[in-house]
């Protein structure tokens, strides 16, 4: 097998660790898809682009960043010129019936309430990320939010394994003091009220 064969195979049997991170950023299917594909088209076209300086999933992960902004931004515009058109119309007519209620019987969406909290402890979890020390909040956006494997990670920051454990270690602590005081004492002194 050559050096350019193992190149394509290695990229491949990422794209569905990229496809999902795709999918967590854009929650559209399609969207993702496309940006996955203009990141793996992007890494085949210039294989001398990859230094080997980081893990392939690394570098894969910062084009495809890059990709899903260009993506936000290219169907941010084609949504606001599809709008106001006759095709709202077509929308009313194939969703709602005569009689103004839906056709079909709707999804429950949930509380929205629930959905607020739920985006306000993801902001409390994001400040008390950035307040780790170190390279603890680094390591933990590694291990959790990219879920690069240990071997990954340490080759990546030059740590033994070991030390990656107790810096996770550490930093789930911090972060359970933290969210103890900014998340849970407060929500639980709202509830009192």
């Amino acid at each position: 097998m050559t050096a350019s064969q193992d190149y394509c195979r290695q990229i491949e049997a990422l794209r569905p660790a990229l496809l999902k991170y795709a999918r967590l950023q854009l929650r559209n299917p399609a969207w993702a898809e496309d940006a996955v594909s203009d990141t793996l088209l992007a890494a085949l076209e210039k294989p001398q682009a990859f230094a080997g300086q980081s893990q392939l999933k690394t570098w894969l992960i910062g084009i495809l960043k890059h990709k899903l902004i260009d993506q936000i931004r290219r169907n941010s515009r084609e949504l606001s010129t599809t709008t106001g058109t006759d095709d709202d119309a077509d929308l009313d007519e194939l969703l709602f019936a005569s009689n103004g209620h839906w056709r079909e019987t709707q999804h429950d969406w949930g509380n929205p309430e629930d959905a607020l909290r739920q985006m306000d402890f993801m902001k409390v979890l994001e400040a008390c990320v950035e307040k780790l020390p170190g390279q603890q909040g680094r390591l933990f956006m590694m291990r959790e939010w990219l879920e690069l494997d240990s071997d990954e990670i340490c080759k990546e920051l030059a740590i033994t394994p070991t030390n990656l454990w107790v810096m996770l270690h550490r930093a789930r602590l911090r972060l359970r003091d933290c969210l103890q005081a900014g998340w849970f004492s407060a929500a639980s002194a709202g509830g009192a009220n």
